[in-house]
């Protein structure tokens, strides 16, 4: 299955990044896959990884992701709440 390697927004990028590095307690977003790696125990490197399983390329993705979205809805509800203070 094709996946988009960009948002479908692109003004959005820089605030993807922004949430990426935090989810992840890092200063570079390019930084957090390395970080949510090694918590994993999964052995990734700078450049080519071809010797990593889909498996564990997964772990890392679906870890990272999920941390974003888990994040994404608690600004949600925030956000939500203070509007119906308001």
């Amino acid at each position: 299955m094709s996946r988009r390697k960009r948002p479908l927004v692109p003004q959005a990028r820089a605030g993807l990044d922004a949430l990426k590095a935090r989810v992840a307690d890092v200063r570079d977003p390019n930084q957090a896959k390395f970080e949510v790696a090694e918590e994993l125990n999964v052995p990734l490197q700078n450049g080519y990884n071809g010797q990593l399983s889909s498996h564990n390329a997964g772990r890392i993705g679906g870890q990272l992701g999920g941390k974003m979205v888990k994040e994404m809805v608690r600004m949600a509800l925030e956000a939500r709440s203070q509007n119906t203070r308001t």
